[in-house]
């Protein structure tokens, strides 16, 4: 079987591109995690400028290290890249709270904006989840970023994580979800 042009760039790859200074990294690493940062940022009360922004940011920052020697790769790169993102979010979210308070009435709740105190329970449910996920570890953290933040196929992840195949993701996916799950009961927090 031949392999998958997509899967041979692999994270090393991609970090040794980055220390010789090719740009084709950078290219790589949007297309890699665009879906997943802006599906993020878009869900938590962003724009697609903001989901850009951050986008942008988390791949600086990643690439910064890099070339500064200050990167461990203790995950994979979109894991990486998808917490400077969630972060980076976070603070801008946060500076935003900060600023003056605009007024609102009621026409403008009606109209589908979310209120302060939805986005505030958004924060603290996203936080929450996060929390679940670095307890629940990997394999399980890795197979539910992909499948559910990264929006990956079955058949990719089997490919990346080395799973015999979609059918195996497919089970191990309910067992994590399960896991967190359970995780998340104990913190009486349920994803909707």
């Amino acid at each position: 079987m031949k392999p998958n042009i997509h899967f041979l760039n692999t994270d090393a790859k991609i970090l040794d591109m980055i220390r010789q200074g090719d740009d084709d990294a950078l290219v790589l690493l949007y297309r890699q995690n665009r879906n997943a940062v802006i599906s993020y940022v878009l869900r938590n009360s962003g724009s697609g400028e903001d989901a850009e922004d951050v986008l942008q940011e988390a791949v600086v920052i990643l690439w910064e290290r890099v070339i500064n020697g200050r990167f461990e790769a203790t995950a994979k790169l979109s894991t990486f890249i998808f917490g400077v993102a969630k972060n980076v979010w976070s603070r801008k979210r946060m500076r935003k709270h900060r600023e003056p308070a605009t007024e609102f009435d009621e026409e403008t709740l009606d109209a589908g904006e979310t209120s302060p105190l939805d986005a505030m329970i958004d924060d603290e449910r996203s936080r929450l989840v996060a929390s679940a996920m670095e307890q629940l570890g990997d394999p399980c953290r890795t197979l539910l970023v992909l499948y559910y933040w990264e929006e990956r196929s079955q058949e990719e992840i089997a490919a990346e994580m080395g799973f015999a195949n979609a059918a195996t993701v497919k089970s191990k996916k309910y067992t994590c979800k399960k896991a967190l799950e359970k995780i998340l009961e104990g913190m009486k927090i349920q994803i909707r």
